[in-house]
């Protein structure tokens, strides 16, 4: 179970979402998490993907995540016994299963639908810091992993985020579709969760021999300027293979570019200071 800190913070909440699927949503949860507890951060990742691809990263198999988040949204299971401890030091995870695809369904019959995420973190942390005598209970960060949709699953974990990393692949289609997001962003903003920011753009996927990523680039830092990180996450084959090892592409090679940038990107997520920046929708 997670253990106390003693930095005296409350934990900060990042949801990383895109709808758009295959842009590196989940490469950078897992990733960034796992640099966050290298440097002695206590992270908690939550799975609210159905395909549950980060519990597969983080080397959890289909038959070992019961009871998963799904459980815990439908009230079937407290929250403490979903956690799970994982392989990366100082990093917890609560994992998905397929049936969470089911609950975008069932939760619209239930009370406080669009914030059942939220009251179950607050509820953990509450329950922690009871527990540990610390605000925030131990733990440094809480990073959601989205499903590739607007769907009510996503509304949960934007309701109950501080902030949102959005991760846009370096291709022709990058911002096709990224100001539907951003609309929903401040519908959240506007509706559900006043605190809710952008935390910033990461670009993912970038290849230096093709000219298109680098106008990508340049496209989206003059559309959103200093909202989005300085450091872009290159296309990489052992950032690839890292998954079918069950373990971050920071454990499994941490020379290679790609861990080096992470490790980069990383640093700015933890230094970025909150603002009140609307984007444009």
């Amino acid at each position: 179970m997670i253990n106390s800190h003693g930095d005296g913070s409350s934990p900060r909440v990042f949801a990383v979402a895109n709808q758009k699927g295959g842009v590196g949503k989940t490469t950078t949860t897992v990733n960034i998490g796992t640099a966050m507890g290298a440097v002695g951060k206590k992270v908690l990742l939550i799975d609210m993907d159905p395909q549950g691809n980060a519990s597969t990263g983080l080397g959890l198999m289909p038959e070992e995540r019961n009871p998963s988040i799904y459980d815990v949204l439908i009230g079937d299971c407290p929250v403490e016994e979903a956690i799970r401890e994982t392989s990366v030091p100082n990093v917890f995870l609560i994992p998905a299963v397929r049936d969470l695809a089911g609950a975008s369904t069932e939760l619209l019959s239930m009370d406080r639908r669009s914030f059942r995420l939220r009251d179950t973190i607050r509820g953990l942390i509450k329950s922690l810091e009871n527990r540990t005598g610390q605000p925030g209970g131990g733990i440094d960060y809480v990073l959601i992993d989205c499903p590739p949709s607007l769907d009510v699953l996503t509304v949960n974990a934007l309701a109950a985020a501080d902030g949102v990393v959005v991760p846009l692949q370096c291709e022709f289609f990058a911002l096709e579709g990224l100001s539907e997001l951003l609309r929903t962003i401040n519908r959240v903003k506007s509706t559900l969760n006043p605190d809710l920011e952008i935390e910033g753009i990461v670009l993912t996927m970038f290849d230096k021999r093709n000219n298109l990523s680098s106008q990508v680039a340049d496209d989206v830092r003059e559309h959103l300027g200093d909202k989005v990180y300085s450091t872009i996450i290159p296309r990489n084959v052992r950032i690839s293979e890292a998954p079918s090892h069950g373990i971050p592409a920071l454990l499994y090679d941490h020379k290679c570019s790609g861990s080096k940038a992470y490790v980069k990107l990383a640093a700015e997520v933890m230094k970025h200071k909150k603002d009140d920046t609307r984007l444009p929708a």
